[in-house]
């Protein structure tokens, strides 16, 4: 996604008002600990609901290169969520291979450009499920 950091402190200083919706679909805030810096990494990233939690997809619009925020999570899946005003702390795991057809399904309905990303690429994109700590 090509989010500035103008639009990660719009979204946080209203809550969202600004930034949550976004090209027609909807975003959180993702807050990853740098691997290397251990430093907080913000990152507006479109998702969806899936029961109790919440799904994004590690597209990085198809590079071959994960993008760095799935990169740190690998590294400490112990990650902040901000969800309009709603922030909370999550945990980060990568969705497995029986969820992920349907979670796959939901997020390309709303950004249909996953599976663009996905053809443009020999990496497997994951899926990642955020439920609440």
């Amino acid at each position: 996604m090509l989010f500035g950091r103008e639009h990660v402190k719009r979204y946080q200083e209203t809550d969202g008002r600004e930034g949550h919706e976004w090209e027609g679909t909807t975003t959180l805030l993702l807050t990853t600990t740098g691997r290397k810096s251990g430093q907080p990494r913000t990152t507006p990233l479109i998702y969806r609901k899936q029961g109790d939690a919440y799904t994004v997809i590690a597209s990085n619009g198809g590079s071959e290169e994960p993008p760095l925020w799935y990169r740190n999570l690998q590294a400490d899946p112990n990650v902040e969520v901000q969800l309009l005003g709603d922030r909370f702390t999550a945990r980060a795991r990568t969705a497995s291979p029986d969820e992920k057809p349907a979670m796959w399904r939901t997020m390309t309905e709303t950004w249909p450009a996953y599976d663009e990303y996905q053809e443009k690429s020999s990496r497997e994109i994951p899926v990642v499920v955020l439920e609440r700590a």
